[in-house]
């Protein structure tokens, strides 16, 4: 199967073309990386996982309203990741950190896992939330547009978004990046990921309607493009050629997405742009409609074939797929050639062992409980997290 070839990215070679994707999971010891955490990950490892990247990982306090979710701004989370690192390592798979800003306290109606890597949450902050009280600083975007929809379900009251303050300097934030690349270096991760995608700061930029600036961080598509562009070469500074990117052209979640066309155009030139940088791989995220809420009467994403629309604009960047992948489907991408390999999600959430059962012909009969996905204060972490049964082979 082609699924079980070795791939090289960048620096370096991964033992098959299953990915494990930045999955939110919010178990760490107030941002710290903890063991419970360290076993989560080793099981993945030691169940076959080529590529794992990390759950959304902090670059700052600002935005976060969960506490569970790990950060990677201080020593002691650069200790704790590195405990995880090297367990996995001893495992035999390789890991990234997927770098944020911040993580996210808002759920669609539609859907309940989130994705995540090295970012920031821009105008979907909460002024409310704990962390973002003890940033004290205001919720930032690219412009002073509120998101429509969501609910910050773990505030009182359960309200939605606000105004954010439009950025005065995006170099501030682009810094905060590479800050955390570098923490990431020093923590042993084997590469970092850029997110890209879902809503999020570095999305908030690409699309018109989050951001209608009218310097040169807004307006056109090169402008609009500035900064996920210079966030990324500020990490290939750090990383080389160790440096990757995720995006979602079909936006919808988090109140994102444009016309089709000015889609193709905007992601075009930016996929363009990255491939100069040699980047390890882009991630793109296809349509969903979990991810597609309806606003205002009408369905928020735009709606088209992600991979077929944008794989031509890259022509030596690896391509991974990623939303709503099967095993079988996983084979069809890699032996065709239309994807380098492919990340699951919910699937490997709830089968630790998943690339043994794939490799196997094993089903996948392990039922998800999205309400155990995220964990809960004063409720066993384990749950729904690391007590998974695996496959009898």
């Amino acid at each position: 199967m082609s699924l079980f070839t070795p791939l090289k990215l960048g620096s370096i070679t991964i033992q098959n073309r299953i990915g494990m994707s930045a999955l939110t999971r919010n178990r760490s010891t107030e941002t710290v990386p903890n063991e419970i955490m360290q076993k989560y990950y080793v099981q993945r490892a030691v169940g076959g996982a080529g590529l794992i990247v990390s759950e959304g990982t902090l670059i700052t306090r600002q935005g976060s309203e969960w506490a569970q979710a790990p950060g990677i701004w201080d020593k002691s989370q650069v200790i704790g990741w590195k405990k995880i690192i090297d367990a996995v390592h001893e495992a035999g798979s390789k890991m990234y950190c997927q770098v944020n800003l911040t993580t996210t306290c808002i759920f669609n109606e539609e859907v309940d896992w989130g994705l995540s890597q090295l970012w920031h949450l821009g105008r979907l902050s909460h002024p409310q939330a704990p962390e973002q009280i003890a940033a004290g600083v205001p919720v930032y975007g690219p412009s002073a547009i509120s998101a429509r929809g969501g609910k910050f379900r773990f505030l009182p009251g359960a309200p939605g978004y606000v105004t954010p303050t439009a950025i005065d300097d995006p170099t501030v934030i682009i810094d905060q990046f590479k800050q955390a690349a570098i923490n990431a270096k020093e923590a042993g991760f084997d590469g970092v990921e850029l997110h890209g995608a879902n809503g999020y700061i570095v999305h908030q930029f690409l699309d018109s309607t989050s951001n209608k600036r009218t310097d040169e961080w807004g307006g056109s598509v090169e402008n609009r493009a500035r900064f996920a562009l210079e966030t990324l070469k500020a990490m290939v500074e750090v990383w080389g050629p160790d440096v990757s990117l995720k995006i979602s052209p079909a936006g919808g979640y988090n109140d994102m997405g444009m016309p089709l066309q000015e889609t193709i155009d905007t992601y075009g030139y930016l996929l363009q742009e990255a491939e100069k940088l040699g980047l390890s791989y882009v991630t793109f995220v296809r349509y969903s409609a979990g991810q597609d809420p309806v606003i205002d009467g009408m369905h928020r994403a735009t709606k088209h074939d992600v991979v077929a629309t944008f794989s031509p604009f890259l022509k030596n960047t690896h391509i991974f797929v990623n939303s709503g992948v099967t095993p079988a489907e996983a084979e069809e991408l890699v032996s065709s050639g239309t994807a380098a390999g492919v990340f699951f999600g919910v699937n490997i959430i709830t089968h630790p062992d998943l690339v043994k059962r794939i490799k196997a012909g094993k089903p996948l009969d392990n039922v998800p409980d999205v309400h155990q996905f995220y964990g809960a204060l004063g409720v066993d972490p384990a749950l729904g997290y690391v007590d998974y049964k695996e496959a009898v082979y």
